[in-house]
């Protein structure tokens, strides 16, 4: 809702409420659609006390004659409105359902509007004007805070599975792995960094083995990407080891000059790890390696 709205105000729509309010209650559940009652995802009990307290509100609002839908005498109604939106947009509910849960109170306002002014028809014109206005403004209201909402929602969720997909593995005292899948961007380097020192220092690891089997192709937006993870994990005191160089990414790096002469790689990560073993004074067994 923009900073200071304001709508025209009305004289029936407050004696309608006063006089009607259970009876536009009924009527608006009656009608409201399948798409806005969603049972799947909502109980009717649910429902039906936020229709109610809408309404309550509603009348608070248009009561106090001042329709700057900032203003005080609205804020219970906005907070309402924001609560309900935030909900369903966890519960997923669709923007369109949302803002219809709003927008479905029309027809029982208009009904009673039309019924108290009768044959006047320029006053009935103006109040049903009115009404549309205030009706439809605090339905963007629960629009705008719905998406926001379910922004928070998605951010929190990408942020959640870029944790998940950076797991840390200890694979030995003083070795740890981290296989990376998918594509490596700027956001996701930032995270394996993160999720890479802070396993070193709590391992107090030595070796530290970045396995890129799982990554479809290196460029050197990539490879600028794995240098620092590397040079980040050596100003922790951690030796790195790429793993899972396979021939079209050496190629590749070739290709494109990409400079990883400081980099120790391997092509699988057994290969990687026997090495991390010796470099930590470490060996595996001939049948061990074997088998």
């Amino acid at each position: 809702m923009s900073k200071g709205i304001q709508t025209s105000k009305s004289v029936g729509l407050p004696d309608v409420l006063a006089k009607h309010e259970a009876a536009i209650l009924e009527q608006w559940i009656r009608e409201m659609s399948v798409a806005t009652r969603r049972a799947d995802l909502m109980k009717d009990s649910e429902l039906r006390a936020q229709c109610s307290r809408f309404v309550q509100l509603l009348r608070q609002g248009v009561e106090s004659e001042n329709f700057n839908l900032e203003s005080a005498p609205w804020q219970p109604l906005r907070e309402q409105l924001a609560e309900i939106s935030k909900n369903r947009a966890q519960q997923g509910f669709t923007p369109t359902e949302t803002a219809t849960f709003v927008l479905s109170v029309k027809k029982a306002l208009f009904d009673r509007l039309r019924d108290r002014m009768g044959g006047d028809a320029n006053t009935l014109a103006s109040e049903l004007w009115t009404t549309t206005e205030l009706i439809d403004a605090l339905a963007l209201f629960t629009t705008e805070t719905f998406l926001k909402a379910r922004e928070a929602v998605i951010r929190r969720q990408q942020e959640e599975m870029l944790e998940l997909s950076t797991p840390v593995v200890k694979l030995w005292d003083g070795i740890l792995a981290l296989p990376i899948i998918g594509t490596l961007d700027s956001a996701r380097t930032q995270i394996v960094m993160e999720t890479l020192l802070e396993n070193i220092v709590k391992t107090n690891s030595r070796v530290a083995i970045i396995d890129i089997t799982g990554v479809p192709t290196v460029d050197t937006v990539v490879a600028q990407h794995l240098l620092k993870t590397v040079t980040a994990a050596r100003l922790m005191g951690a030796d790195c080891i790429i793993s899972g160089v396979r021939p079209q990414i050496a190629q590749t790096i070739v290709h494109l000059g990409i400079n990883l002469l400081d980099v120790t790689t391997k092509a699988t990560l057994s290969d990687a790890f026997a090495l991390a073993l010796q470099r930590t004074g470490l060996a595996l067994e001939d049948s061990l390696s074997k088998a």
